[in-house]
Formats: C-alpha cells, sequence, structure tokens
C-alpha cells in the first residue's frame, strides 16, 4: 500500500470538479488507457478572464484521480497565465506529497493544463508534437518531455525519470537513452 496523505486520499475518495462542461473554451486528453492513465481536462472562463470552470475525467489510480481533482481546484479563480506556471511538484505539494512512483500523476495534470490552454490559443488538439523524438514507445514519453521533467523536478536517475514519467517503465529499453539523456544534462 502506498502512503498516501490525508488529502491525497480526500481527493481520491471525494473528487472535485468531475465531468465534462459545456462549450470548454480549453479542452485536452493526454495520457493512454494503453499505459493505464488518462486524463480529459477542461476550462471555461469567465467575463474577467479568469477560469471560472474546471472539470476533469481520469482513468487511472488514486494518485490519478486525486492529481487531476487537485488541478482543477489550483486553477479555478486563476488567468490562464497564472494557471500555466501550476508544476506537477505543485500538484503533488497540495495534495500534501505523493509516493515517488506516483509522481507521474502530477506530471500527466500538468500535460493537460499545458494542452488544454493551447487548445484555447491555437484551437489545436494534439498536445505531442509529431515530430518530436520518441524515446519511450511504450508510454509515448517524448525526450523533450523527459528533458522538461528532468529540469523542473532535479531528477539525477533512471528510476526517477520513471517514476516521473512512466519511461522506462514497460519494455526497458529505452532505460539506456534515458541514461544518456541524463548524463547529458550534467546529472
Amino acid at each position: 500500500m502506498w502512503d498516501y496523505s490525508e488529502k491525497m486520499m480526500d481527493h481520491f475518495r471525494n473528487p472535485r470538479n468531475v465531468g465534462k462542461i459545456d462549450s470548454p473554451d480549453g479542452t485536452a486528453t493526454v495520457g493512454s488507457l494503453a499505459c493505464g492513465d488518462a486524463l480529459t481536462f477542461q476550462f471555461k472562463l469567465g467575463a474577467d478572464g479568469k477560469i471560472a470552470e474546471a472539470k476533469f475525467q481520469t482513468f487511472g489510480c488514486a494518485s490519478a484521480i486525486a492529481s487531476s481533482s487537485a488541478l482543477t481546484e489550483m486553477v479555478i479563480g486563476k488567468t490562464l497565465e497564472e494557471a500555466s506556471k501550476i508544476t506537477n511538484a505543485e500538484i503533488a505539494e497540495y495534495l500534501g506529497g505523493l509516493p515517488p512512483q506516483k509522481m507521474h500523476c502530477s506530471v500527466m495534470g500538468r500535460e493537460a493544463l499545458e494542452a488544454a490552454i493551447k487548445n484555447y490559443k491555437t484551437g489545436e488538439v494534439q498536445n505531442k508534437d509529431l515530430e518530436e523524438h520518441v524515446v519511450c514507445t511504450c508510454y509515448n514519453v517524448s525526450e523533450n518531455e523527459i528533458r522538461r521533467v528532468i529540469t523542473e523536478n532535479q531528477l539525477t536517475t533512471v528510476e526517477e525519470v520513471t517514476n516521473f514519467t512512466k519511461a522506462g517503465g514497460g519494455c526497458g529499453r529505452c532505460k539506456g537513452e534515458i541514461e544518456k539523456i541524463l548524463k547529458e544534462m550534467g546529472r
């Protein structure tokens, strides 16, 4: 059993803002049912330009549900610029922490928020750039995403990268490439 905080368990047992928004201003789906976690995140802006409503639908574990619920609470009342600065570490901190092996759930929340804001600004519904180099084909994790998560969270090991992104957690063939990226980044 994972060591979860009371707040994390409350967001899992009593998730806030579950569902869909009629005519959302921004929407995105990230993750993959094939890898076990998927999140659809939507928001609607108020007349003041701030996020007035945020909702989610998540297929995943307790940490994925709680991270999604927390994200909706964190963004309501913020401008898009303010919301875009929310990091996965802040989502985890809001919940009173997450086990290292579950940090990828907070990363998925940040990715969904970023993609929903991009959807609002550009109309694009694709989060990942299809031209990006995919390091982990099991979980469709790009080199850019690995580098960003390493930088944002000061990661130093392949195991940490796997915990935060799932990269390397499937067949394991990409672990050498993850190690190479860590070395290139001086980790």
